[in-house]
């Protein structure tokens, strides 16, 4: 999986050779657009909304549609989730954080201070001893009945039961900070599950946020993330550590929203805000540190080769 030969990339009016951005182009890059970003969250949310409204209005034959639509807004908060992990989403770093923690963070049993601790730790050496999300894509190429096995864990809901009995453990935990965040994890939901009970519709909670979590997230974050570290190798060089693939629109809907499918873009320089990353990408391919040779020209062919 890991490119038996690389590209030989070479400087442009905007790059260096090993891809880095040169300063006044990076200053472009990195410049964050809060007001555009604020009307992202907005839109998922009422996004989300507009799913649930539907799903009551039109019946319980909807009710698959919205529950896969739903597990795909799992993958939408977790990726403006990440943004504000990296600090990337708004420019006031308190209004970034406070976004990040409760209206994304928080309402997908995530705290995003905890995730930005130790997504770090991935940023800073892919691969390396400190590695968080090793098991994710470890071992790759796998036998594909090893990874239809994997993924119908994910898709019943074992691996999310697995995972949440895990996390709510830390309820006992002697960490004063890993207890309260979790507080604040319940108290957000106890808020969702009271809006539901007061709107009539009880079901809307577990139907269609916390059972699509369990199961087409699951499934979602998995296919992603094999895609993005699967059969790569601990290295200095990005192109060795992670995969590029060319996106398309279907993918850009359900499995990488918010441009997180430029994962190569994202390594090379964490700190370029996702609406960039399109045209990071370009440069690289301009310069020759990322062509046909490396990049899969869909998601199935990268799952294929990594389930042999």
């Amino acid at each position: 999986m890991v490119p038996a030969t690389l590209p030989e990339p070479h400087e442009t009016a905007v790059l260096r050779a090993d891809g880095r951005a040169l300063p006044a182009y990076r200053e472009q890059l990195r410049k964050i657009p809060s007001s555009r970003n604020g009307l992202s969250v907005a839109g998922l949310y009422l996004q989300t909304a507009a799913i649930i409204v539907g799903a009551v209005w039109l019946g319980p034959w909807s009710w698959p549609v919205a529950f896969i639509l739903m597990g795909r807004t799992h993958a939408q908060f977790a990726s403006l989730m990440h943004e504000a992990a990296h600090r990337l989403l708004f420019a006031n770093r308190k209004l970034n954080d406070v976004v990040g923690r409760w209206l994304l963070g928080f309402p997908s049993f995530t705290s995003t201070d905890a995730y930005r601790r130790v997504h770090m730790a991935h940023h800073r050496d892919e691969f390396g001893p400190d590695e968080p999300d090793i098991a994710l894509y470890a071992g790759y190429p796998i036998p594909r009945d090893s990874l239809r096995r994997k993924l119908v864990r994910d898709a019943t809901g074992r691996t999310g039961f697995k995972l949440f009995r895990s996390q709510f453990r830390g309820l006992r935990s002697p960490d004063a900070r890993v207890r309260h965040t979790l507080y604040k994890i319940l108290a957000v939901q106890a808020v969702m599950l009271a809006a539901c009970i007061v709107s009539g519709h009880w079901w809307i909670y577990p139907l269609l946020w916390v059972l699509p979590y369990m199961t087409v997230w699951r499934v979602i974050n998995r296919l992603r993330s094999i895609a993005e570290h699967g059969g790569m190798q601990r290295s200095k060089d990005r192109r060795q550590t992670t995969h590029s693939v060319r996106q398309h629109p279907v993918a850009r809907f359900f499995l990488v929203p918010y441009n997180i499918g430029w994962h190569l873009a994202h390594h090379v320089d964490s700190g370029i805000p996702f609406r960039n990353l399109p045209r990071y990408h370009r440069s690289l391919h301009e310069a020759g540190y990322v062509d046909a040779t490396i990049e899969y020209a869909r998601y199935p062919s990268i799952w294929k080769a990594l389930s042999r």
